[in-house]
């Protein structure tokens, strides 16, 4: 416990590097937690003081650690082409509200290698007009790729945006055979 009574949470957390550059993976008991795109030593201190805040504790590097060892050989199995649907356990825990229930819906219905509307998706959590909204959601969430926010574009055929910067978008849309592979 903390001085607070309050119980804190076991934060583990590795850098992988990937087709997409260095992701940051953290986990807590209760699964993947968090994934950080361009995982830069920058990037990293700050994720990590991000997630002592708002979780507690003191997150420890841990790249061996059980908690991770799977949601690391899942990730690398995703960038070798050789896996389309992850299975890990996931701590929802950083994102609550609308934008949890449009996220769960992301990561349960839109498989790999398809992709969905803003106000697609909007419609199918009983919001149709909250498409905006819905690129909120996509915006803050904190478990991309596995959570496939990459899946979801514009319905006039844009990318749409994307929090790992456009050009992450094309090459994980690229991966799942969405986009061609990039030229150079």
């Amino acid at each position: 416990m903390d001085s607070h009574g309050q119980y804190e949470r076991q934060v583990v957390w590795a850098v992988v590097d990937t087709g997409i550059g260095p992701l940051l993976l953290a986990a807590t008991r209760e699964g993947l937690v968090n994934v950080v795109f361009h995982a830069t030593d920058a990037v990293r201190d700050k994720a990590v003081k991000g997630l002592a805040s708002r979780l507690g504790g003191d997150p420890v590097e841990a790249p061996d650690s059980p908690l991770l060892a799977e949601a690391i050989r899942q990730l690398e199995e995703y960038f070798a082409g050789a896996r389309r649907d992850f299975e890990l356990p996931l701590d929802w825990s950083l994102i609550s509200g609308f934008n949890r229930q449009v996220l769960r819906e992301l990561a349960a219905g839109v498989p790999y290698g398809a992709v969905v509307g803003y106000g697609d998706l909007a419609g199918r959590v009983g919001q149709p007009s909250a498409a905006q909204a819905v690129g909120a959601a996509m915006g803050s969430n904190p478990l991309p790729v596995v959570v496939p926010c990459h899946r979801v574009v514009e319905s006039d055929g844009g990318i749409g945006g994307f929090g790992g910067g456009l050009e992450t978008k094309r090459k994980l849309l690229a991966l799942e055979g969405v986009l061609p592979e990039p030229l150079f």
